[in-house]
């Protein structure tokens, strides 16, 4: 048995030498892959010559299509996805997970599928990495399930949206329509709700069927992302006030739906997030500056490194200029490089 042992070791040794080489290849592979997409950017947007503003739209009590006058100094546009960092893997294929970009803890916040009811929070970030996380979150019920992965945590509550209950003998508008919820999390009480002003609501990314509205935070306060049968080609965006959840401007983007996954906003800037529905790597290939301030020329379509599938959702966190994404399960960080606006690609 002794010379049969010193065999299979030796050979044991020659298999994870080979290994190593073919991983050695596989990485060069990825490098030259990287490098060939940077060399052959795709077109920043699909139809970007259609007249953005004076489209065709949906019905709201917001001024549309006017340039937005940012109320911070805020002018910084995505350079690269700089790095990406796999945490661990949590709950079902579709979701969300997220910091409150204006709290003053390190809570964590996770929303588990599409139609749900029961938010996680955990104290830290290091607490929900643990291999028997679910035991260190506290649970937070809302009193309506939320629809889709639009959810979002702002200044100490949670915005989502749900449908709202039929009209007698069912049917009519309301079966178009999605109603805003504010939710205070820590007296677990609705503060307030509206319905969205748009009627015929669909769902803005053609890759993420469940999600029919996408709420969004950055430097300059509270968005919403959606899609109308209108124009059911392009996405819309929305500015919403946080206090009262009126919308205060709208605006029609070029931005396509089709091969859509996710998006969010920068300073004042859509960034819509492609993908193909065999999941391969996502990139930013449409951005839209609701200022007027970023051309679609200047802006930068960073590709995102390889994962698992497509995203479910993605949320910024202006503090610490990352994004937070849901794929396939996994809950990943995407540290991002800024440059100001102005400057050259």
């Amino acid at each position: 048995m002794l010379p049969l042992l010193e065999v299979a070791e030796k050979e044991r040794e020659a298999l994870r030498t080979e290994a190593d080489t073919i991983s050695g290849r596989v990485d060069r592979l990825e490098r030259e892959v990287d490098y060939l997409e940077t060399q052959n950017p795709a077109l920043p947007c699909v139809e970007f010559d259609e007249k953005v503003t004076g489209g065709p739209g949906t019905k709201g009590k917001g001024r549309r299509n006017e340039k937005y006058d940012m109320v911070t100094d805020c002018g910084y546009t995505i350079s690269q996805v700089r790095s990406m960092k796999i945490l661990k893997r949590f709950g079902g294929p579709a979701g969300l997970w997220t910091k409150d970009p204006l709290g003053q803890t390190e809570k964590i916040y996770v929303l588990d599928g599409t139609q749900n009811d029961t938010a996680f929070v955990f104290p830290r970030l290091r607490d929900f990495t643990l291999a028997m996380a679910a035991r260190k979150a506290s649970r937070v019920r809302v009193p309506f399930p939320w629809v889709g992965t639009g959810q979002l945590v702002y200044g100490g509550f949670l915005y989502f949206a749900r449908r709202p209950p039929g009209r007698p003998g069912g049917g009519g508008e309301m079966e178009n329509t999605l109603q805003l919820i504010k939710f205070h999390l820590a007296n677990r009480t609705v503060v307030d709700s509206s319905v969205f002003p748009a009627e015929g609501l669909i769902p803005p990314y053609g890759l993420t069927a469940d999600t029919y509205i996408d709420l969004a935070a950055d430097e300059e306060g509270l968005w919403a992302v959606y899609a109308t049968r209108e124009d059911d080609r392009h996405l819309c965006l929305a500015k919403l006030d946080p206090q009262t959840l009126d919308t205060e401007q709208q605006w029609d983007t070029p931005c396509p739906r089709e091969n859509a996954e996710a998006a969010f906003v920068i300073c004042g800037t859509l960034y819509v997030v492609y993908n193909t529905r065999p999941a391969s790597r996502a990139r930013i290939q449409c951005s839209f500056d609701a200022s007027g301030t970023l051309t679609p020329e200047r802006a930068a379509l960073p590709y995102f490194p390889r994962r698992y599938g497509a995203h479910a959702s993605l949320r910024y966190n202006p503090r610490e200029r990352q994004l937070y994404a849901w794929d396939d399960g996994y809950q990943i960080v995407y540290k991002l490089e800024m440059r100001k606006k102005e400057e050259e690609v």
